[in-house]
């Protein structure tokens, strides 16, 4: 059965293979951007800040009379500008956070009344939510603030039926930039499909909500002495037994 899905953040690249996830399916998605390209399968798409009250709300009530109503809620949207704390203006703070933690906020308050018993939300979040990377202050605690977010939807909307969780990738779609996939045990950085793969099944999930499904080919789970020390490093890459060997 076709869905109404609801996607903020819909331009970017992860956005674009999101709703191509989600049209694959058989689903009708409804765009939402501040700006760029829109993707030929979105069935709509809108030019509006949904990272505001009352975008978030035209954004819902326009999704709504166009597709019938919202079935999975996508919060995709994400800004940041690179700076230690200590040279980051005030505009880059307050960018960082309406961008991100804002546009998944008030999407998901103006959405949550007419999310219907089995309806979905799902965030994307960052592995920098928990591990940190240099120069990103507020683009860290604003994905920090989309999880938190993510578990309390889950609790207070779980016996309506409505199901929350979030993704968290990696670093996606850095292949010019061959060094970083050194800390990956799976041997490289993602892809924009890697994470719409993981989205679509979160919102297909039934008994699963409140998580956050790292997105990141193993990168959260590796000890940093594992690819910091050349020997270590070594016998990781040199001494890894090979499945086809038997």
């Amino acid at each position: 059965m076709s869905r109404a899905v609801l996607l903020v953040g819909s331009t970017s690249p992860i956005g674009h293979a999101i709703t191509e996830a989600f049209a694959a399916a058989g689903d009708r998605v409804m765009g939402v951007s501040v700006g760029g390209a829109a993707h030929p399968a979105l069935t709509a798409d809108l030019t509006l800040d949904a990272g505001t009250a009352q975008g978030a709300d035209e954004a819902v009530a326009r999704t709504v009379e166009r597709l019938g109503g919202i079935d999975v809620l996508v919060l995709a949207a994400a800004a940041m500008a690179p700076a230690p704390a200590h040279r980051a203006s005030p505009d880059d703070w307050h960018r960082a956070i309406g961008s991100t933690l804002h546009a998944a906020y008030f999407p998901a308050r103006a959405a949550l009344p007419v999310l219907p018993r089995g309806g979905s939300i799902v965030a994307v979040s960052s592995v920098n939510a928990t591990l940190a990377a240099p120069w990103l202050p507020g683009y860290s605690a604003a994905k920090s603030g989309v999880e938190g977010l993510i578990r309390q939807l889950a609790l207070d909307y779980g016996p309506r039926g409505v199901r929350a969780n979030a993704v968290a990738p990696a670093m996606i779609g850095s292949d010019h930039l061959p060094h970083v996939t050194e800390g990956y045990p799976l041997g490289r950085v993602g892809t924009p499909a890697d994470v719409a793969g993981a989205v679509l099944f979160l919102s297909s999930a039934p008994f699963v909500t409140g998580v956050v499904l790292p997105v990141d080919g193993g990168l959260s789970i590796a000890s940093p002495a594992a690819f910091l020390r050349p020997d270590l490093r070594a016998r990781l890459y040199d001494d890894t037994p090979d499945p086809a060997a038997g």
